[in-house]
């Protein structure tokens, strides 16, 4: 059973991404193969982006709900931009380093386009913020 709220993980940074040095919302970094592998897969919503470092291209099968797509060069220049309803594909394209995904409609809102420079801080506050889950379960400790 897949459920929207799930524990902070090890294998994503919280962060705040920046459009053109202006902050736009908190974001979740995929640090690993499983976590950029998983993206939003599972979530019921989601109120940040999820960047998703070293992909080029996405898809939506087994999606409850629109997204928005970044594709991004190497410096997190926004190469194109494409909104993406559930069980599609959206293919690589030349340039294209990392992408970053988000709920239908919030790209547009924050005002992020083709050519608009993307940065990505650390979070000054620890912990998720608001709307935001983790990729993946908790992981279990060690005895």
């Amino acid at each position: 059973m897949i459920t929207p709220h799930r524990a902070e993980s090890p294998s994503n940074r919280r962060a705040v991404l920046k459009a053109d040095g202006r902050a736009v919302a908190p974001v979740e970094v995929a640090t690993t193969r499983r976590a950029r592998g998983r993206g939003l897969l599972g979530r019921v919503h989601f109120d940040g982006a999820l960047l998703l470092p070293g992909i080029r291209s996405v898809h939506t099968f087994g999606m409850r709900f629109a997204i928005d797509v970044a594709l991004c060069d190497s410096t997190l220049r926004v190469v194109a931009i494409h909104h993406v309803r559930p069980g599609r594909l959206v293919l690589p394209r030349p340039r294209v380093v990392h992408v970053v995904e988000t709920q239908a409609g919030r790209l547009q809102a924050w005002g992020v386009r083709p050519g608009v420079e993307l940065t990505v801080e650390d979070s000054p506050t620890p912990g998720p913020g608001p709307g935001l889950r983790s990729v993946e379960g908790p992981r279990r400790s060690r005895r």
